[in-house]
């Protein structure tokens, strides 16, 4: 059960982001002159910090016209937070640049790794959720909270294994993470689905299990559709479909449970027109207005 004091508290949350309880879609380098040129009715945008990490450029230029008009979030991709190694010191600094240049409402990174040693793997690789792990990942938040001078959102992984060794359930690590580090929670609503359908577990239960009180971002997704060497159904978190009807209704009963949040439309392959991404972000600005957001 979800009381009135987690309602508050969820808003509190959100408020705290900067970011309107609204609805935003991730920003396309194919789409900065329509978003010039038109725009759009849309709470936000964000981007992934890693494709400005450079000093000039189209792409900074056209983002800094953009980001007088609108509220705008980072979403970091290569912190590699769950590493065993320490955290790239270079990239840490990258990106506290690039927040002081662009003074974003938020800023997230995944709970995942993506480097071992000099090696960086272009892929969010899972964790096992044990105390040693635990210990890792806090320190790394901390490390990225004190370097930018601000609270960060971890966002919950889409994962297709688990590890024997694990001594948490992933909800209860992430509890613990968020409860000792202070950051926030990125809660992508179809990583909830994919991991859950993958692992074979009730996503109102994993829903009811992360501290939703700390939610400040909630991201939207589509998946791709497989089966594994047993035949068992497999979600892929690719970003290249349209939201799933399943995801839409676990997103209506986020709502109801915290109210209205920030929330982002993300395509990352096969991306549509403009205005197909735009028809979802008012799709989810609907249900946002009907949890009791404002327009």
């Amino acid at each position: 059960m979800f009381s009135h004091h987690d309602h508050i508290l969820a808003r509190t949350q959100a408020a705290l982001t900067g970011l309107p309880p609204r609805a935003g879609l991730g920003l396309k380098t194919g789409h900065f002159q329509q978003v010039l040129g038109s725009s759009p009715d849309l709470g936000f945008f964000e981007v992934h910090a890693e494709n400005y990490m450079v000093a000039g450029g189209p792409f900074h230029h056209f983002l800094g016209l953009i980001r007088e008009q609108y509220p705008l979030s980072l979403h970091g991709v290569g912190l590699s937070i769950g590493a065993e190694s320490p955290l790239d010191q270079q990239h840490l600094k990258r990106l506290a640049e690039l927040i002081e240049r662009y003074q974003p409402q938020s800023f997230s990174e995944h709970l995942a790794w993506s480097s071992h040693g000099p090696v960086f793997l272009n892929d969010l690789l899972p964790l096992a959720y044990d105390t040693p792990t635990l210990d890792r990942v806090c320190a790394h938040i901390d490390q990225v909270q004190n370097t930018l001078k601000r609270p960060m959102l971890l966002e919950n992984p889409a994962t297709y294994l688990g590890f024997e060794r694990s001594t948490f359930d992933e909800a209860d690590f992430i509890a613990e993470v968020i409860r000792r580090s202070g950051c926030g929670l990125l809660l992508d609503v179809n990583n909830v689905y994919v991991s859950c359908i993958n692992h074979q577990r009730d996503p109102l239960a994993y829903l009811a299990a992360l501290p939703l009180h700390a939610v400040g971002e909630i991201h939207l997704a589509g998946f791709a559709e497989d089966c594994d060497s047993l035949g068992d159904r497999l979600l892929i978190d690719d970003h290249g479909a349209p939201i799933d009807q399943a995801v839409w209704q676990l997103y209506r009963q986020v709502l109801e449970r915290i109210g209205p949040v920030a929330t982002l439309i993300e395509r990352d392959n096969q991306v549509p027109a403009f205005e197909v991404l735009l028809a979802e972000a008012q799709q989810a600005q609907r249900l946002l207005l009907a949890s009791g957001g404002r327009k």
